[in-house]
């Protein structure tokens, strides 16, 4: 089953939301024997059955990032394409429930999609731009309502300032951006003309609670590195998985030596294991270069 835009194309239709509610609650059991059949035997009903079960939590994904102008069905459809590629990745012996993998997937699908249609910026999608481009005005509004409310005043390269050390990146990354967003200046009250509801454009800023696309950009830079420390581990015989999970991974660390007891092996052969199992996960985590700098940085 190819798994491109024009497989997703039928999620975007007005009817789909109400069938997405009605699809079945999969049980982990069930979850698994799909997600087997579809990696072994590539079963497309499988496939279908799986994906239809968490549409859902696709499309409840996607109404969040309305708040940008894009259409919905085209929301709604890129999330599906994140779905379906979760699918296709998805290793249900790794002991995660499907949803939990597929959220980094739809985020990043629809981050992607929102990033590359909007009018101005043309540009890659590094965790500080994505951080920049979904928060820098809501944080500059508030930054200017608090220096109001104190009686101050920031003139423009404070502001930069105080943007930059809000939200985590260089000095030069706001002021890049903020050419970049600048030509969209316009008045909040006006309406969005592609809206039907007439809803206005002060309406799409991003509110502090949970849902907020500052959350958003957090959560997708946090289970990227949840994701390669995931396949890193794949890296690793069953042993020095064993090892690294006992020694870094359970609330209560197991010790060197239990651990030699129970493998028939020595405290110091335990330890090269460890420290073998730890340098093969840090050359696969280096393949992803720059990637990876940005976001430990």
């Amino acid at each position: 089953m190819a798994l491109n835009a024009s497989t997703t194309t039928s999620y975007a239709d007005q009817a789909l939301p109400r069938r997405a509610m009605k699809a079945e609650m999969l049980d982990a059991d069930t979850e698994h024997a799909l997600a087997v059949a579809w990696r072994d035997e590539r079963d497309e009903a499988a496939l279908h059955r799986l994906v239809n079960a968490y549409m859902r939590l696709a499309i409840s994904m996607a109404s969040k990032f309305r708040r940008y102008g894009a259409p919905m069905p085209d929301l709604i459809q890129e999330a599906g394409l994140g779905l379906m590629k979760a699918a296709e990745k998805f290793d249900p012996d790794r002991g995660v429930r499907f949803s939990t993998y597929a959220v980094w997937w739809i985020k990043a699908s629809i981050q992607d999609y929102v990033m590359r249609n909007w009018s101005l910026v043309r540009t890659g999608s590094t965790s500080s731009q994505k951080s920049l481009f979904f928060n820098m005005r809501r944080v500059q509004a508030r930054l200017e309502r608090e220096a109001q409310g104190r009686g101050d005043s920031l003139d423009r390269h404070q502001l930069h300032e105080a943007i930059a050390v809000e939200v985590g990146v260089p000095l030069r990354d706001v002021q890049m951006m903020e050419g970049r967003l600048s030509g969209s200046d316009f008045s909040l009250n006006a309406t969005q003309a592609t809206d039907d509801e007439g809803r206005e454009w002060i309406e799409t800023l991003a509110d502090d609670d949970d849902t907020s696309a500052e959350k958003v950009a957090a959560d997708h830079d946090a289970t990227t590195l949840r994701v390669w420390l995931v396949d890193a581990m794949t890296s690793l015989s069953d042993r020095e998985q064993f090892i690294v999970r006992e020694r870094k991974l359970i609330d209560e660390p197991r010790t060197l030596e239990s651990l030699g007891e129970e493998l028939k092996l020595s405290k110091e052969r335990v330890r090269q294991l460890e420290a073998a199992a730890f340098h093969k996960m840090r050359k696969q985590l280096e393949t992803h270069g720059a990637e990876l700098h940005e976001l430990l940085h």
